[in-house]
């Protein structure tokens, strides 16, 4: 039922969208879309390499330090949304 999509069908889909959103916002869409998508990518990269230095060099239990602050770093173009944050600690016990 839905699973062919000729084009058509997709144009169709295409002018509703320029019709709901309008030409003159639709690029601005795309381009906060895209900022989203490498801010995604970058934190998800930094997880996973905080991952790889978390488990091969575990602290022993006593020994907690106060979690080191960073900075995100804004997408290209975006001067204002550059932030430091405070790393969330883990208080679970595994």
């Amino acid at each position: 039922m839905f699973g062919r999509l000729g084009a058509p069908e997709i144009i169709l889909i295409l002018v509703v969208i320029i019709l709901l959103f309008g030409a003159k916002k639709l690029p601005d869409m795309a381009r906060s879309l895209g900022k989203s998508a490498r801010i995604l990518k970058s934190e998800a990269k930094a997880m996973k390499e905080e991952g790889r230095t978390t488990t091969s060099s575990a602290p022993a239990p006593g020994d907690e330090q106060p979690p080191a602050q960073r900075t995100i770093q804004a997408a290209p173009g975006d001067v204002t949304s550059s932030r430091p944050v405070n790393e969330p600690t883990d208080t679970t016990q595994r």
